[in-house]
């Protein structure tokens, strides 16, 4: 199993209440389900980049700073990503942004796609997003999702009460991505 292309799923969201880490972890596990890839969980939270601190642009590779480095060569082990995020305020989380903008050859043809979520589907997030992915260079694949999560589907605690029930719906649709992101990556 060392030869399996390995796609990163990043939780794209680090407010200490999120759902997102969940959402993330479902959705790995269904994006593994029979998948000949190797999926894997990128938390920003853990990765805890500061605000964009580097003196020279990314494009340079110069990178000033370790954490910098250590981000350039974990996303380089990378062979594919898989975005996981809240719609906030109609656009994706700032510090999904910032880990974007801290590196720019590493992400280039790099395949990618998102599963946006918000209480109508995270559709504009998603929009703003592929925008950024394509300034990337990267490899946009033609599937995503935007998943449906109401107040309803959460408890007082803004935690999800049945997350199965919740994303089911998307199976369908992670099954077409995990067939895309395959054939993406057998051509690198």
């Amino acid at each position: 199993m060392a030869d399996r292309k390995r796609i990163a799923v990043v939780v794209g969201s680090t407010r200490p209440s999120r759902i997102c880490g969940d959402v993330a972890a479902w959705t790995r596990a269904r994006l593994q389900e029979g998948s000949g890839l190797g999926y894997g969980l990128v938390d920003l939270a853990e990765i805890a980049l500061p605000f964009l601190d580097e003196p020279v642009k990314a494009a340079a590779q110069q990178y000033a700073h370790e954490h910098t480095r250590a981000w350039s060569e974990l996303v380089q082990s990378y062979h594919g990503f898989f975005f996981v995020f809240p719609q906030y305020n109609w656009g994706y989380p700032g510090v999904l942004k910032n880990a974007l903008d801290y590196l720019c050859r590493e992400w280039r043809d790099r395949p990618a796609s998102l599963l946006s979520y918000g209480t109508r589907g995270g559709g504009k997030a998603a929009e703003q997003f592929v925008t950024v992915l394509h300034g990337l260079h990267m490899r946009v694949l033609g599937t995503h999702v935007e998943a449906v999560i109401t107040d309803a589907d959460v408890d007082d605690n803004g935690q999800l009460r049945d997350i199965e029930g919740t994303l089911r719906p998307n199976r369908t649709l992670l099954r077409k991505i995990d067939e895309e992101m395959t054939e993406a990556v057998s051509r690198q």
